[in-house]
């Protein structure tokens, strides 16, 4: 799986129920250039064109994979440090799972 950057933005304003973007990318810089121009995905061309911006809440080194599992776990309040003063680690839950199938059989042992 291809290696990246995993990202979080805070919307402001949110924009109906939408507080959160997640997503992934291989160049962060370029990505982000691309949101600010309300190009790449439709949820920040919309809100470009509503007059918000975001800023960069958190990110994490990973794959699509680890994109998925954090949209998965639907708590993006919560692991957003602009939302949550204690934000949420990514070391519990399924986007904590472990790129080594050797270290899931350990966890289960435990």
């Amino acid at each position: 799986m291809d290696e990246g950057t995993v990202y979080l933005l805070h919307l402001d304003p949110p924009l109906k129920h939408a507080r959160h973007y997640t997503g992934w990318t291989s160049n962060l810089e370029e990505r982000l250039d691309a949101h600010r121009s309300g190009r790449g995905a439709r949820l920040m061309e919309v809100i470009k064109e509503a007059g918000g911006t975001f800023s960069v809440a958190r990110t994490w080194p990973g794959s699509r994979d680890l994109e998925r599992a954090i949209k998965n776990r639907k708590e993006a309040p919560k692991l957003c440090p602009v939302c949550s003063p204690r934000p949420r680690p990514l070391a519990r839950g399924r986007s904590a799972a472990p790129a080594n199938p050797a270290e899931t059989i350990k966890r289960e042992a435990s």
